[in-house]
């Protein structure tokens, strides 16, 4: 059984780690033996080393991170009133929505998703428009573009000039 707490899933207090109990998931670096710990009056099961890199803080797997996406769609035009209108709805019901840009045939949506890794993110991103299609009456057009970065590297980018947010951040905007 896993068991997730709110602040590890919005960074939480670093030194404070969950751990499982009987049985948890063996990890690659493991010291002891997998499966459920021993048992009698003298049964100790050893804990495990932790492995850290100079100033970075342990992530836990089950511990979410930021992963900033950019999601690009493109399909038949469509008229910028109503597609402005979709998208204004998409932003109200995604939380960690930034900012959309669009024309008659394109749209660019750039967001934050919160995800356990890449994978989870990208997987995320990709259901996003299929998902939304009907709630927020968005076009029917097809992903064509996705970039999914960590948060550092987002960071990263930005402080060295490139990969700057578009500059109208927030809300819904033209090209």
């Amino acid at each position: 059984m896993e068991r997730r707490r709110e602040a590890a899933l919005t960074g939480g207090t670093a030194g404070r780690r969950l751990t499982s109990i009987d049985g948890g998931r063996a990890s690659e670096d493991a010291t002891g033996p997998a499966g459920p710990p021993p048992h009698g009056p003298n049964a100790v099961r050893g804990a495990r080393p932790e492995r850290r890199g100079e100033g970075v803080p342990p992530v836990s797997p089950e511990q979410a991170r930021l992963w900033h996406v950019v999601l690009s769609v493109s399909g038949p035009v469509t008229p910028l009133s109503e597609l402005r209108a979709g998208l204004e709805r998409l932003a109200h019901d995604h939380s960690f929505f930034l900012t959309a840009r669009y024309a008659a045939d394109h749209a660019e949506i750039r967001y934050w998703e919160q995800a356990r890794d890449l994978h989870d993110a990208a997987a995320i991103a990709l259901r996003l428009w299929g998902e939304h299609k009907v709630t927020a009456k968005l076009p029917p057009w097809e992903i064509v573009g996705l970039e999914v970065v960590d948060r550092a590297t987002y960071h990263k980018r930005v402080a060295e000039g490139f990969g700057d947010p578009p500059p109208q951040l927030g809300g819904v905007h033209p090209y």
